[in-house]
């Protein structure tokens, strides 16, 4: 992949785990208001990150695109905890271009039809290679996520391996 051609500049704040009314377990925010006020604000891009799902994506991109705002999409995704199903992880997965947003669509689709627990569509970290995600670029679950309970845990070295697990399924990448 090529860089990113574009200016330097002092860096402005991007909204990126955005949970909006779409995000069923616990959004409030209006894709509607919100994209107003990153126009009001003069921030060039804005995410939603739903939790584990797309639904509000077609309102966000029109939204954002009408007020002249790159709209990023992204979910906030529950990944399957195999220790303990009933405490599954958390990456936020964001689509790098078309071919990414394709590859989310799968995924959460494979997810709902093959690994719901409890109601939760679970993705499954094997489902996340070259193949099937290279069109994303994934954040880690901060708090919810696997490194997070590792090192809570006191598990350094467990940490490290899911940290260098993560960066190979998802290398460096650029988001333009």
């Amino acid at each position: 992949m090529e860089p990113c051609n574009t200016p330097a500049h002092d860096p402005l704040f991007v909204h990126l785990r955005l949970h909006s009314e779409f995000s069923i377990e616990d959004g409030i925010t209006r894709i509607d208001d919100v994209v107003a006020a990153a126009a009001a604000d003069g921030q060039p891009a804005l995410g939603i990150a739903d939790l584990g799902n797309l639904f509000g994506m077609v309102k966000h991109y029109k939204g954002c695109r009408a007020k002249g705002i790159k709209p990023i999409i992204a979910t906030d995704t529950w990944i399957t905890n195999e220790g303990d199903r009933g405490k599954p992880f958390r990456v936020m997965l964001i689509c790098r271009h078309r071919e990414g947003y394709r590859q989310l669509c799968e995924l959460l689709s494979r997810a709902y039809v093959e690994n719901k627990h409890h109601g939760r569509a679970e993705i499954r970290r094997e489902w996340l290679n070259a193949g099937t995600a290279s069109g994303l670029i994934c954040l880690s679950g901060a708090s919810a996520g696997d490194i997070a309970a590792a090192l809570a845990a006191g598990n350094l070295k467990s940490a490290t391996t899911l940290a260098k697990d993560w960066a190979e399924r998802f290398p460096r990448q650029l988001l333009c």
